[in-house]
């Protein structure tokens, strides 16, 4: 019998204390290309699947899976199937990091089906799978025939008290400063997403330098591995331009020209649509028999020199809409638009439009997110969501989609390092974004939303946070050119969206994404330089609308307060089998959750108002108090016997009163002087190691008639026994 031989191919580079491992030749030998990545312990498969040409389309198909295996780490999945289902939304948001920096290197006209597919099959819960998809779904691209113009590599830099940190491990990333993906070729940087904690610019940009150095090595991997083990690229021919380009440009350049400068969206929309329906019926034939330009090369010679016409009055310093390349478009900021949230805005900058609204819960309404990592809960979190009519398409409503789920995370990561979160404040705070009108970077219309309903709803935000999207337009030989907020159409036709979000301080979340192969670190130093004065901007008008947060949180709201207690005092406030909270929460109308943090616990009350929050703070403070001794107490008898009485000094707290002190007289027997439910004054004399409390109500009898008393002798204290009754 013939031996199978599997002829496995390894690469390896030692980045940041860790062996980075590609490896391909053993796994998934029938994809287009596959390989396998390894960092740690944590282990990605990436592989990609090439089908055939979609025909008539306008875009790229591709598509990217990103999921996270539970047996990766020996964990199963929840639920009652026990297997893996949709795609969390960590998952989704990996995919969209995959996908963003692969797209632009596959050439223009290239219409094949591409499926990419990671998975994650062991994590050593340190090094996240993330970035190893990025590396092994495109590393699976070159290793293909697809005509792929990679390397491409990626990286994760953090930053902990000032110094930068390559790959930060998860444990890392709890106490950094920054959380910022890179991805990008040897020559050039691909793809930015970053969150922040109000870093410098100067900073950002260094964190850009150290990281694209590392993913130059990496690139270096796949290259050796390609070289090794790569197929022969097919060769792809880019399509040709329609013949008919050079009539088109000539006859209705102008017209376009001058439709793409009438005002408003819809304005120029009607306006471009006549001048193409006009060229269309000029110049395409009806008939397919007939010599000439059919109607669907018309439409691309028409759409190519609509791009030369927007990106001409781009480089002329003079946009379609009038502004020059520095200019915000005009801003309104209203708040306190619906009357019964508890906190709402109205962002409006050109023709994007968002309404925002906040609520505010306690604990019990975080989101609790699970998965292949240690779960935990977010009290800060966006939703965002675009209807079909906020760009005028009748198109029937959907659950969230992959730019949803991004755009709603992008403005969760710009203001989270300004929420209160740290300074003890314990309100869990939804955000709701409804986009109402689309023309160019609704995701930063969110974030300025989001920053302004926070503030009416009176969260103690740090500081107001900002977003603006940077454009650019880079021709061969020519200067590349930034424009500052940029419309949907220039979005379009440019060549990069980069969306910066900050404070006046400093920066604290960024997104680039390319159509072009790369572009300079000079060019991305540039772009965030000017979008500087572009945030100052708009972050003064957002303070003349509301300068500070308001002084208390909205009166729709409800009340939260954390007590933090001793762990202790846990089993008094739950009571037995739950009797003692469940009561206070039905008296009080309060939710009263109690979290265990070491010896100590934390308790949070939310109050439909403020009299039911005080109520239930002034329980749960009385649950945990200690006797003192010399302090005078009153409280019920709750038992006689013949040597003395038992007093309920505190809430869940006796001690023993001997008969010799419960009075000034002499008392021969107990009977009859004493009953059950007998109010008593009562004096603490002792509290002993164990907790048992000594009263004296002679002392009290004594000390009321000015007359001095003196306390028996303390009980020697006798050491506890152990679980067989020994000392």
């Amino acid at each position: 019998m013939e031996e199978l031989k599997l002829n496995e191919v390894v690469v390896e580079r030692e980045i940041a204390g860790r062996t980075l491992k590609i490896s391909t030749g053993l796994i998934a030998k029938q994809a287009a290309g596959s390989c396998m990545v390894q960092y740690g312990d944590t282990v990605v498969l990436s592989a990609m699947a090439i089908g055939d040409e979609r025909p008539g389309g306008d875009f790229f198909p591709l598509m990217v899976d990103y999921r996270e295996k539970t047996y990766a780490a020996g964990k199963f999945p929840g639920g009652f199937f026990k297997r893996e289902k949709a795609p969390s939304t960590h998952e989704t948001l990996t995919m969209r990091l995959t996908d963003r920096p692969i797209r632009p290197m596959f050439p223009d006209g290239y219409k094949n089906d591409v499926i990419i597919q990671s998975i994650v099959m062991s994590s050593d819960m340190e090094n996240s799978g993330d970035i190893l998809s990025m590396i092994g779904a495109a590393c699976s691209c070159s290793l293909s025939v697809a005509p792929f113009a990679g390397p491409v590599g990626a990286v994760r830099v953090g930053m902990i008290d000032g110094e930068f940190i390559i790959n930060p491990t998860e444990t890392q990333l709890k106490t950094s400063d920054l959380n910022l993906t890179i991805a990008g070729t040897s020559s050039s940087i691909t793809m930015v997403e970053a969150g922040a904690n109000n870093i410098s610019e100067e900073a950002m940009l260094e964190a850009l330098y150290q990281g694209h150095e590392v993913i130059k090595v990496i690139c270096e991997m796949v290259a050796e591995l390609e070289s090794k083990a790569g197929k022969e690229k097919i060769e792809f021919v880019t399509p040709e331009k329609p013949a008919c380009l050079d009539a088109i440009r000539k006859a209705g350049k102008d017209k376009i020209a001058a439709a793409m400068k009438t005002p408003y969206k819809d304005g120029r929309g009607s306006a471009f649509a006549a001048v193409k329906e006009a060229l269309v019926e000029e110049f395409a034939v009806e008939d397919d028999s007939e010599e000439g330009p059919t109607k669907d090369e018309v439409k691309e010679a028409i759409a190519m020199v609509k791009t030369e016409v927007v990106r001409g009055y781009i480089k002329a310093n003079d946009r379609i809409d009038g502004r020059d390349l520095y200019t915000v478009r005009p801003i309104d900021c209203r708040i306190g638009v619906l009357p019964r949230t508890h906190g709402s805005a109205l962002f409006t900058r050109g023709e994007t439009q968002a309404i925002v609204t906040m609520t505010l819960g306690s604990g019990l309404d975080s989101q609790k997110v699970d998965g292949l990592h240690e779960a935990y809960e977010e009290q800060w979190y966006v939703h965002y969501q675009a209807p079909g009519f906020s760009v005028g398409e009748a198109r029937p409503p959907r659950g969230p989609g992959r730019r949803d789920i991004g755009h709603g995370m992008l403005a969760q990561r710009a203001l989270q390092a300004v929420m209160p979160h740290d300074d003890g404040f314990a309100y869990t705070c939804r955000a709701v974004s409804e986009i109402m009108e689309m023309n160019g970077s609704s995701s930063m219309a969110t974030v300025c939303g989001s920053t302004l309903a926070l503030m009416d709803a009176g969260v103690p935000i740090k500081a107001p946070v900002a977003g603006i999207a940077m454009g650019l337009i880079q021709d061969e030989g020519e200067e590349p050119v930034i424009i500052t907020d940029i419309l949907g159409d220039e979005d379009h036709y440019g060549d990069m969206d980069f969306k910066v979000c900050g404070t006046l301080e400093g920066i604290t979340a960024l997104q680039m994404d390319i159509k072009i192969t790369g572009v300079s670190q000079e060019t991305m130093k540039k772009a965030l330089q000017q979008s500087r004065d572009g945030l100052n901007h708009i972050l003064g008008c957002i303070t003349s609308c509301i300068a500070a947060p308001r002084t208390d949180i909205n009166e729709h709201a409800p009340r939260l307060e954390k007590i933090t207690v001793s762990g202790e005092f846990m089993g008094k406030i739950i009571g037995k089998g739950g009797e003692t909270i469940r009561a206070m929460q039905e008296e009080t109308k309060c939710d009263i959750n109690i979290d265990e943090a070491g010896d100590m616990a934390e308790v949070t009350i939310c109050a439909p108002d403020g009299d039911a929050l005080k109520l239930a703070v002034a329980k749960i403070k009385q649950l945990c108090q200690v006797a003192e001794v010399g302090k005078v107490y009153t409280g019920p008898v709750t038992g006689v016997r013949e040597f003395g009485c038992f007093v309920e000094i505190l809430p869940g707290i006796e001690g023993m009163c001997h008969v010799s002190e419960l009075s000034d007289a002499f008392i021969k027997e107990i009977d009859g002087v004493v009953n059950i439910g007998d109010e008593l004054k009562v004096k603490v004399l002792e509290v002993d190691s164990q907790g048992k409390v000594r009263l004296s109500r002679k002392a009290v009898i004594l000390e009321e008639r000015g007359e001095e008393y003196t306390p028996p002798p303390a009980r020697p204290s006798r050491p506890r026994k152990d679980s067989r009754g020994r000392r």
